[in-house]
């Protein structure tokens, strides 16, 4: 489904590969054993700052390398509907200590959520980048939101300095959402009548090259209209901005009832890969689309079965070998029942293979994601432990 791709060698942690590998020498990783990663930092843990739990974490780097890391703060438990406020913690140490909590964003008592923050590097006004943190808010629960009690909807905020302070929130629900709810906001007048709605969750993406170089993407996806079995009325899509966040465009919807929880990377060649989590729970394996249009139309979905998934997030990010090679990097539960045994892999490929993996944390472990440090190391902040703390582990290829 990918015929732009060029196959080469699995030679990442083991990737299996069934076309006829290449004999060019290649840098091979060393075996790595250990199902705990040493030097491993909690950077949030319930109970703490306030909040009765924490969830859902998304990182990104700065220019310069600082680190940031996001999660919503729920106060009162560890559901996902409820006074949920958006919060940060950075490093400029590579994630070995971590600055004092802040509140990114408070929707005052009820929910903001689902962080999705990219660095804009390719905007001449802000020659140093600009954070944009895109979010969602919501005012009842999601069951609730997907029987048409109410709605969700899509925001950002802007940051120049590295999230001391934010730009007033902006409102970008009639640009990427199709709401049909008047009765909130006369223009949410929508046919497609969607309800349920999420940002990835996880970072989002600028690409960094070819035609569409400097676009914003978020991955997201929704609930349209009344609710049916197997939750065949869940779609991931995707929306765009090339106007450095001044307009939105909306993606094509994918093609696959019950795609949920998105993430997305760029292909070697400009294109966008999207990694979805597959809530119908027909196959218990993750599901993959490919733009090269950098999401203006998606081809046919796959069902990767290299990417057993237990019906939960995982995070994708690209990454280049020491020899220069472009890889793409997803972690998630390596498990078809269980959220546990977090697990690492690769693909050389842009997604048509993936390697077996590394396991990361052998126990309990749920949503994550990937950053690659200033010193080219990778990066994952993830839920441990049933949803205990969050915690970051960096390490080489």
């Amino acid at each position: 489904m990918f015929p732009h791709l060029l196959l080469s060698a699995c030679l990442l942690l083991g990737c299996r590969q069934s076309q006829p590998v290449a004999a060019a020498p290649a840098y091979v990783p060393p075996v790595v054993t250990e199902t705990v990663l040493p030097d491993e930092v909690t950077v949030f843990g319930n109970g703490n700052d306030g909040y009765l739990c924490y969830r859902i974490p998304a990182i990104v780097k700065a220019p310069g390398g600082t680190l940031l890391a996001f999660a919503e703060g729920r106060k009162t438990d560890c559901g996902d509907f409820g006074n949920v406020d958006i919060v940060l913690r950075t490093s400029r140490d590579q994630g070995k200590t971590w600055s004092p909590l802040s509140v990114a964003v408070d929707y005052g008592p009820n929910q903001a959520g689902n962080p999705a923050p990219v660095f804009d590097l390719t905007d001449p006004r802000y020659p140093d980048g600009r954070l944009f943190l895109v979010y969602n808010t919501g005012v009842a629960s999601e069951g609730d939101v997907r029987n048409g009690k109410a709605i969700r909807e899509v925001w950002f905020v802007t940051s120049t300095d590295l999230g001391k302070t934010w730009s007033a929130p902006v409102n970008i629900t009639t640009q990427v959402n199709r709401p049909n709810k008047p009765g909130v906001n006369p223009a949410y007048t929508f046919k497609e009548d969607w309800r349920s709605y999420a940002n990835t969750p996880g970072h989002a993406l600028q690409l960094s090259q070819g035609r569409y170089r400097g676009r914003l993407f978020v991955a997201a996806n929704h609930s349209a209209g009344p609710p049916q079995g197997q939750f065949r009325d869940y779609s991931a899509h995707g929306f765009y901005s090339d106007d450095h966040g001044k307009t939105w465009t909306l993606s094509p919807t994918v093609s696959y009832p019950g795609s949920n929880e998105s993430t997305a990377a760029e292909t070697r060649d400009g294109g966008i890969l999207m990694n979805m989590r597959n809530q119908s729970g027909d196959v218990k394996s993750r599901l993959l689309a490919y733009s090269p249009t950098a999401g203006e139309r998606w081809n046919d979905v796959i069902v990767s079965t290299d990417l057993p998934d237990p019906v939960c997030q995982g995070a994708m990010i690209n990454h280049k070998t020491p020899a220069g090679q472009p890889v793409l990097l997803f972690v998630n539960p390596n498990s078809q029942t269980k959220r546990e045994k977090l697990t690492i892999r690769v693909s050389q490929d842009d997604g048509r293979s993936w390697s077996q993996g590394k396991e990361l944390y052998s126990g309990s472990s749920a949503y994550s994601d990937l950053v690659i440090q200033e010193d080219g190391k990778i990066g994952v902040l993830y839920e441990r432990d049933n949803y205990q703390v969050i915690t970051y582990v960096s390490f080489t290829l």
